[in-house]
């Protein structure tokens, strides 16, 4: 077994894959699901930045919510990988604040604006009109610069705090990134006050946000019910179950990780959820937002038709 003990100031990621067949596998699934991430929200940012039909409050808040989900997967999976093709597990102590502090910023970011795109949602079918008075660009505007305050803040308190305790001689971080929680298992003092923090920080983050999401949408899908029969009450039905679906599949294990006391915390489970909401919904937003969406794919024809027309 290798040592891991050193008396550097530097990490060590223990990291998610063992060096075998079935690792390269995963691993391989990985990098293919991290390229589809990149070109799934990389393809949404810049067909909204194109179109001018789509600079709508709901497609600049669809917009930042992939241009998170392209920030968010490389701060993760490209030093993961790395690690795992190169054998050098190290990362420095700087290196491992800097990606603490994205991986924070970015998540609160994305738990804050799904709940601001439900609330759009909410408005628009609920309360059509008044829609443009509650979800003016000055609003929109609002509400992403909101949104990324608050997470950058969030981030700021966390990551300082893991920077400055007193770490024992074994710097090896049992996850594939520097994971706030992961780093507290190798603290050399009592951490119980800042977990409490924790707690708290994540209840007002992942739970409060997903309870506003999961009531709004239940309003929503009753709203379209009623207003909608027919081919309208099934796209209504998919398009909420699927939204929520995503959503949950970002909150749930999110929050299960960050709410759970030291005592009962497994770290490879907290990896394998972690895959969740570092990988696969970022992966899953682009196609759940875009697919069955007449406007998104009228944006595209009509971007592809321009490019062609320059062409020729």
């Amino acid at each position: 077994m290798e040592n891991y003990n050193q008396t550097s100031i530097d990490f060590v990621l223990l990291g998610l894959l063992p060096i075998s067949n079935i690792g390269l596998f995963f691993f391989s699934l990985i990098v293919l699901m991290f390229l589809m991430a990149l070109l799934g929200n990389l393809s949404m940012v810049l067909l909204i930045v194109l179109d001018a039909h789509l600079h709508t409050p709901m497609y600049i808040l669809l917009s930042q919510l992939s241009l998170i989900d392209l920030t968010y997967v490389s701060t993760t999976v490209p030093k993961m990988a790395f690690n795992y093709l190169l054998g050098n597990k190290s990362i420095s102590f700087i290196g491992c604040g800097v990606q603490s502090f994205f991986f924070l910023t970015l998540g609160g970011a994305e738990a804050l604006l799904l709940t601001c795109m439900a609330y759009d949602r909410y408005m628009a079918i609920c309360f059509p009109l008044h829609y443009f008075t509650r979800m003016s660009k000055r609003a929109c505007v609002l509400m992403i610069a909101g949104s990324w305050m608050t997470s950058t803040i969030n981030s700021c308190a966390h990551t300082a705090y893991a920077l400055h305790i007193s770490y024992c001689r074994s710097r090896a971080i049992n996850h594939f990134f520097c994971d706030v929680p992961a780093m507290l298992t190798l603290a050399c003092m009592d951490t119980w006050v800042y977990e409490c923090i924790v707690f708290a920080s994540t209840t007002l983050f992942l739970v409060l946000p997903f309870i506003a999401i999961a009531c709004s949408y239940g309003r929503v899908l009753l709203a379209v019910l009623h207003m909608h029969s027919g081919a309208g009450r099934k796209k209504a039905y998919w398009t909420c179950s699927t939204h929520l679906t995503v959503v949950t599949l970002y909150y749930a294990p999110f929050g299960y990780t960050y709410l759970r006391p030291r005592s009962l915390r497994s770290p490879r489970e907290d990896m394998i959820l972690a895959v969740f909401y570092t990988i696969l919904t970022p992966v899953l937003n682009p196609f759940i937002y875009s697919l069955r969406n007449k406007e998104v794919m009228g944006a595209l024809k009509r971007v592809i038709q321009r490019i062609c027309s320059v062409k020729m």
